[in-house]
Parts: structure tokens; C-alpha cells; sequence
């Protein structure tokens, strides 16, 4: 008990009982349903199962707003959630409890200071969250199957959770485990490719036409020369959490557009997505 009380790992045992219970119809329905997997070598595709196991049995799912979770809910979500540490350690996703599922969108309040100063409070439309020290919050529609292949709201919230991890939420995960990545090359390489972006995202804005709305889907076709989706342009922890999941679901953009950042990332993940392809 104050093992989870704690937000630790589960045991061993309880592991093993999890794995235990994924049988191989429904694993293949819920990898199935996911694409950017497709590409996972056998040994990688055990490795993952063994992850997700973990995954279910550490944290505590709970479904919102009558959401009924199923198995299948959890599962899916425990994979997504997993592709990232598929090859480090899970402890990296200890220090919290709750993925709390939403069936769809959900508000949240936020602050924001504008140029002035002035503060603003409201209520903004959500897909996801992580709370730092707190939970992974989640909308179903849009971490669930059949979302379009550029982006996943499972693995930029779990992104969060490894920027979070005994750190600032600067866009530096903990690099404890890494001693091949020097925190210095890291923050250059982040500034340097933050700002490439940021100036990439500046000039097709910049050249959109008066007359095109660049929140219609015919702007939508010059953002979709961008490597990533605009809103990496946020700050850095954004931008790491964005990159997080076009590196998984769609990195041949990301390592044509921004090459060093995504050796980066492949250093940090010791995974190779475009391998996979």
C-alpha cells in the first residue's frame, strides 16, 4: 500500500498478473490500431507488452464523465504511453498515480499574463494534461484509434511527465541515465532548433495570402510544410512534448526539418523511429 501511496512502480508480481491478463487477440487489436507500430522488430514488441503491463499496473485509471473504461481503453493507452520508455527505465513515470480519462474534450482553467501585465483567468478546451506531481489527464477521442498519424496527445502528455521528473519543466528531461548526453549540448541544440522553428513557423505565416483564413483547412495546407505542429513554438517544454510525438508518429518531417534535434531525441529515446517506416 505505501508503495502506491507513494507513486512508485508496482511489484513484480503485480506485473506479471497484468501481462498475464493481455491476451494475444486483444494486444493485436489495440497495436493494430495504432500504426506507427507497425515497425516493432519482435524483440521490441515483447519489450513493449512488458512496458504497458507495468504501466497498468502502477498507475490507477478512472474513467470521467460516465466514461466507462475497458480494458481495451486502458490497454491502448498503456501502450502509447509506454512507446517512449520502450527502452528506458519506467521508474522515469514514478512520483504521481492517476490517468484520469475523459470521453471526450475537456475544459480546464488557465492564467495568462498578456504584454500589459494584466492577468487573465478562463476556461480553455482541452485534449490533454499533465499535472506536474499530479495526474496524466486525457481525452479518449482523441487518444484513442483512428486518429490522423501527426500527432498523439498520449505521448506528449507522457513527454511532460519525463520533462517533469525530478527537473525544471524546461524542455530537459532528466539526463541522469544518459551519460552521452551533456546538458550543455542539450540546451544548445533545443535553443538552436526552437528558434530555426519559430523562424520557419514566422515565414509561412508571413506568407499566407490576406485572403486565406489559417485556421481553414486550405491554411492548414502551408503550415503542413512545418516539421512540426505550431504550437511547438510555445516554449521549450511545448516544444520538446510536440517533437516527443512527431518523433514516434511521424519523424521522417521531423528529421528532414530539423536533423540535429532529431538525433537528439534519438540519443535521448535510444530508439530510431524512422527505422521502422
Amino acid at each position: 500500500m505505501l508503495r502506491w501511496l507513494a507513486g512508485r512502480g508496482a511489484s513484480s508480481r503485480k506485473v506479471s498478473n497484468e501481462l498475464a491478463k493481455i491476451s494475444s487477440d486483444t494486444w493485436q487489436t489495440v497495436v493494430g490500431g495504432l500504426p506507427f507500430l507497425a515497425g516493432l522488430t519482435p524483440l521490441e514488441n515483447q519489450a513493449l507488452r512488458h512496458r504497458a503491463a507495468w504501466l497498468l499496473a502502477s498507475k490507477n485509471f478512472s474513467g470521467a464523465q460516465g466514461l466507462v473504461l475497458t480494458d481495451q481503453i486502458m490497454l491502448s493507452i498503456a501502450v502509447q504511453a509506454a512507446l517512449p520508455v520502450l527502452n528506458l527505465n519506467p521508474t522515469l513515470y514514478e512520483g504521481w498515480i492517476d490517468i484520469i480519462v475523459y470521453p471526450g474534450g475537456f475544459v480546464t482553467p488557465r492564467v495568462e499574463v498578456d504584454e500589459s501585465g494584466v492577468v487573465h483567468e478562463f476556461m480553455a478546451e482541452a485534449s490533454g494534461e499533465a499535472w506536474e506531481g499530479g495526474p496524466v489527464i486525457l481525452s479518449w477521442e482523441d487518444a484513442g484509434p483512428g486518429r490522423g498519424q501527426a500527432d498523439n496527445v498520449v505521448i506528449h502528455e507522457f513527454a511532460h511527465k519525463l520533462d517533469q521528473y525530478g527537473s525544471d519543466i524546461d524542455g530537459m528531461p532528466n539526463l541522469a541515465t544518459h551519460p552521452q548526453l551533456n546538458p550543455r549540448q542539450w540546451s544548445r541544440v533545443l535553443d538552436e532548433s526552437l528558434e530555426a522553428f519559430s523562424q520557419a513557423l514566422d515565414a509561412v505565416e508571413a506568407a499566407i495570402p490576406g485572403d486565406v483564413d489559417p485556421e481553414s483547412e486550405e491554411g492548414q495546407v502551408w503550415f503542413d510544410s512545418l516539421p512540426l505542429d505550431p504550437y511547438a513554438a510555445t516554449d521549450e517544454a511545448e516544444f520538446f512534448a510536440v517533437s516527443s510525438e512527431a518523433f514516434f508518429v511521424d519523424p521522417q518531417r521531423l528529421a528532414s526539418g530539423l536533423p540535429q534535434w532529431y538525433a537528439l531525441l534519438m540519443q535521448y529515446y535510444q530508439q530510431d523511429p524512422l527505422r521502422r517506416l
